[in-house]
């Protein structure tokens, strides 16, 4: 009987220390996970490494001028403020039209109208229609142009293509200068491309 007690007694202590064993384990296990989702913050937040060449945001974000003025200030907080960073740093390749801040001043009742919480996704939308989900160079802007063919934007509206006298012109906006980035270009213009549905 004695052994009998003894032999329940190991059987109980072994299963005791299995069950507080495995509790630690399983705590363990969850919480890189949690951390892992609170920590994620989309592809806009990967920094860039020595030798690697700038994306559309990085350059928007850091570029600035022979004055050392930063012109594409207003379009980096819009996007932010719409919360689509990570629409100019996919992949690619894709093209951005992007409007210096003077092109944002010229609507300054409209900016401030679409940049209140409320109207996020129709930032969204405008800031969307500044983004060919394409690879446009000049060379292939010239092409879509002499062909007569419309440009598809990131918010499913087509944007006219021009070719006057040598200057490429989309929407009725003249590009006054091309960067070459990693995902793709930056074409700058010096207005904003507003859908009339927005």
């Amino acid at each position: 009987m004695k052994i009998y007690h003894s032999l329940l007694a190991v059987v109980l202590l072994i299963t005791f220390s299995c069950k507080n064993e495995t509790k630690p384990t399983t705590e363990t296990k969850s919480t890189p996970k949690a951390e892992v989702k609170k920590e994620h913050k989309g592809q806009a937040s990967v920094k860039l490494t020595e030798g690697e060449q700038a994306n559309a945001l990085q350059v928007a974000m850091t570029y600035k001028d022979d004055k050392g003025n930063t012109p594409f200030s207003t379009l980096v907080a819009a996007v932010q403020a719409a919360g689509v960073e990570d629409a100019l740093v996919n992949a690619g390749p894709l093209t951005v039209f992007a409007p210096v801040n003077a092109a944002f001043a010229k609507h300054q009742a409209t900016v401030d109208e679409l940049l209140k919480p409320e109207n996020k996704s129709k930032l969204a939308f405008v800031l969307t229609n500044h983004v060919a989900p394409a690879n446009y160079g000049i060379k292939q802007l010239k092409k879509e142009a002499k062909k007569g063919r419309k440009l598809y934007m990131a918010s499913g509206k087509y944007l006219v293509v021009e070719n006057k006298d040598g200057k490429i012109i989309v929407d009725g906006k003249p590009i006054l200068m091309t960067v070459k980035v990693s995902n793709g270009w930056i074409h700058v213009i010096d207005d904003l491309m507003v859908p009339s549905d927005k």
